[in-house]
């Protein structure tokens, strides 16, 4: 009798799953088709990029966003991180000549998913439809990806500037794939699945650390 009812919920969990990856996958196709048709209408109305996005995680880019800006000079600069606030990267931005207003330092992004989840609204809102977005050459396949899903699903355009780095190996497929995942999520639920990572803690600390520096 036993036997019995673990073959029934085995199939039962087995039918789950199959209709979970086929809802899935479903999602994921039905989306694929939209987002370039709105990425191309995007990129024919708005060819140029109106700001700079900056997804912080390693100093080395945000100097290279300090002297990409020289070349753009009239474009603001948003940079995404829950330190981004911090006194070493006002202190690379002001030695690069970058006016303190011409930068936005927003803190509510604690891992790649959420540089977009907290922003895309911000730059609907503000009808910003085409940005660069600056990031390390390791990092640049998830991130490229991840802004295609999230800004390209809202009819925004990344174009992608690399910053080399050395002694990084690129992100894998399963962490780009899981990150796919997620976007479905967000979707569907508006959820992102970002209080499971562990680092959220630290970068609750570090918000809070740093909340002063935002009336510099």
């Amino acid at each position: 009798m036993k036997i019995g009812k673990r073959k029934v919920h085995w199939r039962s969990s087995l039918r789950f799953r199959k209709a979970w990856w086929t809802w899935l996958l479903t999602v994921l196709i039905v989306l694929s088709s939209i987002i370039p048709l709105r990425l191309a209408i995007t990129l024919y109305q708005t060819p140029v990029p109106q700001a700079i996005l900056v997804l912080d995680g390693a100093p080395d880019r945000i100097m290279f966003a300090a002297q990409f800006w020289q070349l753009h000079p009239t474009l603001e600069i948003w940079l995404s991180g829950c330190c981004s606030n911090s006194v070493l990267n006002r202190s690379i931005f002001r030695q690069a000549g970058v006016p303190d207003q011409w930068v936005n330092y927003d803190l509510r992004a604690t891992d790649t998913v959420t540089h977009f989840t907290t922003l895309v609204r911000d730059f609907a809102h503000r009808n910003i439809r085409h940005l660069y977005m600056i990031t390390s050459d390791y990092h640049m396949a998830r991130a490229r990806t991840l802004a295609t899903l999230f800004f390209g699903s809202r009819g925004i355009a990344v174009t992608p500037v690399s910053v080399p780095s050395k002694g990084h190996q690129p992100e894998s497929l399963i962490r780009i794939v899981r990150d796919c995942i997620r976007f479905v999520l967000w979707t569907v639920t508006g959820h992102t699945g970002a209080s499971f990572n562990p680092r959220l803690s630290g970068c609750r600390a570090c918000q809070a650390s740093s909340a002063h520096l935002l009336q510099w």
